[in-house]
C-alpha cells in the first residue's frame, strides 16, 4: 500500500503492498521520522499567522493542561480553524477538503469502522478503483499513518480538514441506528415480548440496546425531542431538530409494546396502565455525558405513544447577552430584571427558550448579597451558588408546595418553573406583591396575552397590574446554515409581509441556504430567540385594571416603545440571520 500526496520532504510514504489479503494483513506501517515531524507553532510562526508572544501564552496553556496547541489557539480565537487547517496543509504538501460540502461515499464509510475514525480523527470521503480519499486532522500523527497503513485499499489520498468538521462529518455519516441495522431487524424477528424481559437488568437485552441508540444517535442529531409514533401499519420514530420533526426510523407496529413499555419502565411509570396519559423521567450517561430524559405517553388509536424530552446537562448555559435580543429590546429587559420586586414572565409555547431565558437571567443578577431559590420539574441546569428545588409529587413537593416553603426560606429572588394552575399564580402573585421578585414562564401567545392568561386563570386585574412588572414574549427561529448561505428574491407573498413589518426591500439583500452536508440539507443550523419585551407602566397598569381588551393593550405597549415579535423577526431577516418563510411559520405576527 502506498499513501499518495502531494511532494513534501517531510512525509514519509506508505510501502506498496502486494494484492493478496495476506501481503495486506502485513502491510508495513506508515511511519514518520520523529526529527522530521514539524512542530505547530514553528509552522505558524513561519507564516506569521500568530505573534511569538500569543504563541508563547499557549504553549503555557498547553504545557498546564495537557491539550492540544491547535484546540487552545482556536477556542482562544487566536487563529481561524479554516487558515490553521489550510497553513498545516500546504506544510505537509496535502491538499485541504470542506466536508461542509461534501457528502463521503457509503462504501468509503463502510471501509473505515467508527471507532477507528474517531481514534485517529479522520473521515473516509471516496473509494474509486481501490483508491481510497480520506480527510485527516493530522497528517504528521504516526499511528494515524500506521493505521492507514493497514487499510484493504491499493492507495490513500491524504487531505487535510479541521479537527471540527471531521467531528461533524462522523456524527452526520456514522449512524448508531438506522431502519438497515441488523441488530435492530434481528430484535423485530424475536417473539412478542414478555414483562420478565422488559424488567430485566441484562444490558445486552435487544430493547435495552435499542433505547440506548435511539437517545445516542438523538444526542448526536442535537435532538430536543423525540417522537415514538405509532401509525397505520408501522412504528414512526422522529426527531426534532432546530424545531423541525425529521423521520429517523420507521419499525413495525408490533413492537410498539415493548418499545414503549421499556421507557417507561425505565422512567418508573405503570406499564400496565395503557389508556391514561403518564409522565416520568430517567437518567442515562451517553458518550460520558448525563443526559436527563422526560417521558409522557398518551393513547392514540393506532396504540401508545410516547415523546421524550432530552435534557442535555454538558450544554453550556447561555448568557443573556447572548440570546438574540437586539439593543434595544436588550435594555428594555435589563431595566425590568433589576426592579427591587414584581413578577417578571417569560411567555411562548413549549420549546420556544422560555427556560433558557429564565436561567440566563438568573445568571445576570445572581450576587453574593442576595438568597436566589427555585423550585423545577426538571432542575435543568445546575448554580452552585443557588439553591434548587425539584418537584417530587411522591413527597408531596409541587409548585404550590414548594412555593410555600420557598418563602419561608427568606428568598429575594424566585424562580417557579412555570404557573401551570389558579393556585400556583395566586400565590406567585401575592409573593411578587410582598416584596419578591418572582420569575416564571407561562403558555401564552405573547407578551400581552400573558397579562391575560393569569386573569383567565382567576387572579383579578388589579392585582395583576400591581404585581406584574414585565413580561417577555418569544419565539425561536432556525438560522441560515453559515456553511451554505445564497442570496435570493424571496416570493411576492413573503415580500408583502417584509414590508409589513417594518422590513424595507429595496437595499436588503436576502439569504437562504441551499442545503449542505453541515445542516443535514436543511439549508438551517442552530435558532435563535425572537422577542419582544413589554415593560408595565402606569398606564397599562391602568388599562388592565379597568378591563381594557388584548388589542387596546398591544396598540398601548407599542405607543410606549415595545417592538413587535414580528418586527424583530424582519430585523433578523434583514441581517442574513434567518428567511421570511422562516419568521411567519414560527412567529405569531400580527
Amino acid at each position: 500500500m502506498k499513501l499518495r500526496q502531494k511532494s513534501s520532504d517531510r512525509v514519509v510514504a506508505a510501502q506498496t503492498a502486494e494484492n493478496s489479503s495476506a501481503d495486506r494483513e502485513n502491510a508495513p506501517v506508515l511511519n514518520l521520522a520523529t526529527e522530521l515531524r514539524p512542530r505547530l507553532g514553528d509552522v505558524l510562526l513561519d507564516q506569521n499567522l500568530v505573534s511569538p508572544d500569543s504563541l508563547a501564552t499557549a504553549l503555557d496553556l498547553q504545557q498546564a493542561s495537557g491539550r492540544r496547541l491547535g484546540a487552545i489557539l482556536v477556542e482562544s480565537g487566536l487563529v481561524d480553524p479554516n487558515v490553521l487547517n489550510a497553513a498545516l496543509a500546504h506544510h505537509f504538501g496535502v491538499e485541504t477538503i470542506d466536508l461542509r460540502r461534501v457528502k463521503p461515499a457509503d462504501d468509503a464509510v463502510d471501509l473505515v469502522p467508527e471507532d477507528a475514525a474517531r481514534l485517529h480523527r479522520v473521515m473516509p470521503v471516496s473509494l474509486e478503483q481501490d483508491r481510497l480519499s480520506i480527510a485527516v486532522a493530522d497528517p504528521g500523527d504516526a499511528d494515524m499513518r500506521a493505521y492507514l497503513g493497514t487499510l484493504p485499499v491499493g492507495s490513500i489520498d491524504v487531505m487535510m480538514a479541521p479537527l471540527a468538521d471531521i467531528t461533524m462529518a462522523q456524527n452526520t455519516y456514522y449512524r448508531i441506528i438506522t431502519a438497515d441495522d441488523a441488530a435492530v431487524q434481528q430484535f423485530w424477528a424475536e417473539s412478542a415480548p414478555v414483562v420478565e424481559r422488559l424488567t430485566a437488568k441484562d444490558a445486552d437485552a435487544p430493547v435495552i440496546q435499542l433505547v440506548n441508540r435511539i437517545i445516542a444517535q438523538a444526542l448526536r442529531d442535537r435532538t430536543s425531542d423525540v417522537h415514538i409514533e405509532p401509525t397505520d401499519g408501522r412504528m414512526r420514530i422522529r426527531f426534532r431538530i432546530d424545531g423541525a420533526l425529521h423521520e429517523a426510523l420507521s419499525i413495525p407496529l408490533s413492537t410498539g409494546l415493548e418499545l414503549v413499555s421499556r421507557l417507561k419502565v425505565m422512567a418508573e411509570m405503570d406499564i400496565v396502565e395503557r389508556r391514561r396519559p403518564q409522565d416520568g423521567q430517567f437518567q442515562t450517561v451517553v458518550d460520558g455525558m448525563s443526559v436527563d430524559v422526560r417521558v409522557a405517553t398518551a393513547s392514540t388509536i393506532w396504540g401508545e405513544t410516547a415523546v421524550l424530552r432530552i435534557l442535555d446537562k454538558s450544554r453550556s448555559l447561555k448568557q443573556l447577552g447572548e440570546l438574540g435580543m437586539p439593543q434595544e429590546s436588550y435594555d428594555r429587559y435589563m431595566n425590568v430584571l433589576h426592579k427591587p420586586y414584581g413578577m417578571i414572565l417569560c411567555s411562548g409555547p413549549t420549546g420556544s427558550g422560555k427556560t433558557t431565558t429564565l436561567y440566563a437571567s438568573l445568571a445576570q443578577i445572581s450576587r453574593a448579597e442576595i438568597n436566589i431559590m427555585t423550585i423545577e420539574d426538571p432542575v435543568e441546569y445546575v448554580f452552585p451558588s443557588i439553591n434548587q428545588m425539584q418537584i417530587l409529587p411522591q413527597a408531596g413537593i409541587t409548585f404550590v408546595t414548594g412555593l410555600k416553603s420557598i418563602l419561608r426560606q427568606d428568598p429575594d429572588v424566585i424562580l417557579l418553573g412555570e404557573i401551570r394552575d389558579q393556585e400556583t399564580a395566586r400565590i406567585a402573585t401575592q409573593s411578587a406583591l410582598t416584596g419578591h421578585v418572582v420569575m416564571s414562564s407561562i403558555h401564552a401567545t405573547d407578551s400581552c396575552s400573558a397579562l391575560f392568561r393569569l386573569i383567565d386563570m382567576g387572579i383579578e386585574g388589579f392585582l395583576v397590574g400591581s404585581a406584574l412588572v414585565g413580561v417577555v414574549g418569544q419565539r425561536l427561529v432556525r438560522r441560515i446554515c453559515p456553511s451554505c448561505r445564497e442570496t435570493y428574491t424571496p416570493p411576492r407573498t413573503e415580500l408583502d409581509w417584509f414590508e409589513r413589518l417594518g422590513g424595507e426591500v429595496e437595499g436588503t439583500e436576502f439569504v437562504r441556504g441551499a442545503g449542505c452536508a453541515f445542516c443535514s440539507h436543511t439549508g438551517f443550523r442552530e435558532r435563535v430567540g425572537v422577542y419582544e419585551v413589554l415593560e408595565m407602566n402606569d398606564d397599562l397598569s391602568h388599562m388592565v385594571v379597568s378591563g381594557a381588551n388584548p388589542h387596546e393593550i398591544r396598540r398601548t405597549a407599542e405607543s410606549s416603545g415595545m417592538r413587535t415579535m414580528g418586527q424583530e423577526g424582519m430585523l433578523l431577516v434583514a441581517q442574513g440571520i434567518t428567511t421570511v418563510a422562516e419568521v411567519i411559520r414560527n412567529v405569531h405576527v400580527h
